[in-house]
């Protein structure tokens, strides 16, 4: 959900939004939020959580007395207030200092579990963010790139299982310079990744324009190679959009066999891109483990058709487990356009952090 990004475009800030969500949380028995709920890596903690309260509050209200899962991600990993060392769940209490005391106290009628990295939604069913998979993501992004350097100083093995300790020694971190530069930030945080992407994505995985091909044809694919000569990586130069989902897919299939994670269907968020969708391939694991991504509720252009049937990064995912069969794929705001997003997030963005040029300057001391 990214409650909280300077980009403003986490929509669930949005009343018009959370309506299109809130009759879900009403059918539901319990409600899993996995992972990026909060985004603690663009800006100050306060300023995320004044932006998630409103959610949170209504939250509450649709589920009475029923049960609230938080699974924290890589940009709130910081909720996380002690050392991982394997899979833990405990329950928050309203009375607890600090950000999760607060969320329990927006939920007063809920019981909100803490649980990490993953969570058991039913014995054959794993909900995890998967952030974990970018240790094996082969997409040259530049967090891809970061997480690379720091498997070489945890000396993450290349082969074998491997344990919860494992991946929070490479990436926590990394997690953890983030989040203290954003408590300092007073204006939004710089994505290069995502820079780039604009620039070389389209709906049909071709780079449009010269400059794009100039940096897809030519330097990406030597600054790749010079970073896998130079014994990161391996990264692949190949950067459409199959490809993107592709990579992620085996990176989390990776983590799933390495992690000797054991469940008929896994769930994961992590990447954005919703999925199994009509037509894709790669959603099961070499041991027979069905995948599924959540997709995500942030506002992206760049990765989005004009129609939102044809979109897989359109917001407004979930996953729906039953008692029984697979988890099923539903999309709350299809019956929303782009135009229905622009005005929504504009008046947030003016609300929040309104232009210095807005207010009045300061006497001189």
């Amino acid at each position: 959900m990214h409650l909280g990004a300077r980009p403003v475009n986490d929509v669930l800030r949005s009343h018009l939004v959370r309506s299109k969500l809130l009759p879900w949380f009403a059918r539901a028995d319990q409600v899993v939020l996995l992972g990026d709920a909060l985004e603690l890596r663009q800006a100050p903690m306060e300023d995320a959580l004044d932006v998630a309260r409103p959610f949170f509050g209504e939250l509450g209200e649709a589920l009475g007395g029923k049960r609230v899962v938080l699974v924290p991600g890589n940009h709130d990993h910081p909720l996380l207030d002690e050392r991982v060392t394997g899979q833990f769940e405990r329950r928050v209490r309203a009375s607890e200092p600090g950000a999760l005391g607060k969320l329990a106290g927006w939920l007063p009628q809920s019981e909100l579990i803490l649980s990490y990295p993953g969570y058991r939604i039913r014995p054959d069913v794993y909900g995890i963010h998967g952030h974990y998979l970018d240790c094996h993501n082969t997409v040259p992004t530049i967090e891809n790139m970061l997480v690379s350097a720091a498997k070489r100083r945890a000396k993450l093995p290349s082969s074998g299982r491997l344990e919860i300790a494992d991946y929070e020694r490479t990436v926590a971190p990394l997690y953890t310079l983030g989040f203290q530069m954003a408590q300092r930030a007073r204006t939004a945080a710089g994505a290069p990744s995502k820079k780039a992407w604009a620039m070389l994505a389209s709906s049909d995985g071709k780079p449009p324009g010269l400059a794009a091909r100039v940096l897809g044809g030519a330097l990406v694919p030597g600054g790749v190679a010079a970073l896998n000569l130079l014994g990161f990586g391996p990264f692949d130069s190949e950067i459409s959009g199959p490809a993107l989902r592709q990579a992620g897919l085996r990176a989390m299939s990776e983590v799933v066999e390495r992690l000797g994670i054991e469940a008929d269907h896994v769930i994961f968020g992590h990447t954005h891109r919703m999925g199994p969708l009509d037509g894709d391939e790669g959603w099961v694991t070499p041991s027979g483990v069905r995948l599924y991504n959540s997709g995500n509720w942030v506002y992206e252009p760049v990765f989005l058709d004009r129609s939102p049937a044809r979109s897989p990064y359109w917001p407004g995912g979930l996953i729906v487990v039953e008692d029984e069969g697979p988890p099923r794929i539903e999309r709350a705001l299809m019956d929303l356009r782009h135009e229905d997003f622009v005005p929504i997030l504009e008046e947030s963005s003016r609300v929040l952090w309104p232009d210095p040029r807005d207010s009045e300057p300061s006497p001189p001391s």
